[in-house]
């Protein structure tokens, strides 16, 4: 990947960047993240007070929206979107969204330039539409969309925006809220993992190569990714401008009970694990964080005995590293700083990751070993491992 110029253009370059992927959709880049939730206006809260969002948009009774409450923040390029269903009038399958999994995402949406034509490309090459495309206007525009299954209960939805000037999509209006915390300097999507189950893995890399047109990135096996107790395999999946990453990770056998299996059993089945997002700073978002409540997976001390001879010279102390459990790894194109947190709802289900790029455009191999030992530290706590 020596040709890559520059984390900006990794994310959101117009080039090709990996000419392996058909990129027959395109995918301009993630439009939104949507998470099916007990309660959306606290969910929604805490997302602007420990994270750093701001207040975007609503859409409820007020807006004439019957079935469901959904309020949407923002920081940067991310925008996430907490949905609620009502009781009277819900839609029957949020309310069991939640039942099975808990607070969790329901919808990948993924911006393109044609929401028709991405739903008729996947859907020809053997996807489940989840809804045909339609257009949804108001007085700010028109804006398509159209959506597929994918892995367990989770969906694609695309996004055609181009005649929309609105504040997010039609019947959405402005949330106005004297309450909003400054960023914790997260910029946008780095990737997004989805958990699957025994032997899934090649199923859904070959769905995303076949169905989405998407190319294998980088494949990690059980030898990669494990300890003395458990294991996982991945396998990265990219679109053509490698803008959206989708590693897709299957349980592998281990002595213990590996952090996928937990996961599969406590969301029950397939889902997105986390969402790994991109900083400029990322002391200054960790430290913000950590000041409004986040707790971050602990890193052991020894760690760091080691790891300034593993990645060479950085511009960070590794000291202050160090004081925040900051991990650092290197692959030919330079170095990235990457920390996790605990889980952010009740079960050990969904985390975010917190990722640095200073030219790396791996995913820290060098740190697995320290960081799956954390989480079975975490596992261990919670009588799962």
């Amino acid at each position: 990947m020596s040709d890559l110029k520059s984390v900006e253009n990794f994310n959101y370059g117009l080039e090709k960047i990996f000419p392996e992927a058909d990129d027959f959709l395109p995918i301009l880049g993630t439009d939104y993240v949507e998470y099916y939730v007990g309660n959306a206006k606290q969910a929604a809260h805490f997302y602007k007070t420990a994270l750093g969002f701001q207040s975007l948009a609503y859409a409820g009774l007020e807006t004439g929206l019957k079935d469901r409450t959904s309020y949407v923040v923002v920081q940067d390029k991310i925008r996430l979107v907490f949905t609620t269903p009502m009781p009277s009038d819900g839609d029957q399958e949020i309310f069991e969204h939640i039942a099975k999994h808990g607070d969790g995402v329901k919808v990948i949406a993924l911006w393109v330039e044609d929401a028709t034509k991405a739903w008729e490309e996947t859907t020809s090459r053997g996807a489940k539409s989840f809804f045909e495309p339609r257009k949804e206007s108001d007085e700010n525009g028109e804006v398509v969309r159209s959506a597929i299954h994918t892995y367990g209960d989770t969906v694609h939805i695309f996004v055609e925006r181009k005649n929309y000037n609105g504040i997010f999509l039609p019947n959405f209006v402005k949330w106005e809220s004297h309450y909003n915390p400054s960023s914790c300097g997260l910029k946008y999507i780095d990737h997004m993992v989805g958990n699957v189950g025994w032997d899934e893995m090649n199923v859904w890399a070959k769905f995303y190569n076949e169905v989405m047109g998407f190319a294998n990135l980088i494949t990690f096996d059980d030898k990669d990714i494990s300890t003395q107790y458990t294991a996982l395999m991945s396998k990265v999946m990219t679109n053509g401008n490698g803008r959206i990453k989708f590693p897709i990770n299957e349980p592998a056998e281990g002595l213990k009970k590996s952090q996928i299996e937990e996961y599969l059993d406590f969301y029950g089945g397939p889902g997105c694990q986390h969402i790994a997002v991109a900083t400029d700073d990322i002391v200054f978002t960790v430290s913000e964080m950590k000041k409004r409540g986040v707790e971050f997976l602990y890193v052991p001390g020894t760690y760091y005995d080691t790891v300034g001879d593993r990645v060479g010279e950085i511009a960070e102390d590794m000291a202050i590293l160090k004081e925040h459990g900051i991990m650092v790894d290197r692959d030919d194109e330079g170095y990235l700083l990457q920390i996790f947190t605990k889980p952010l709802t009740d079960r050990p289900t969904l985390f975010f990751e917190i990722i640095q790029r200073k030219g790396a455009q791996s995913f820290g191999k060098g740190n697995f070993q320290a960081l799956f030992e954390s989480i079975e530290a975490e596992q261990a706590r919670r009588g799962t491992l």
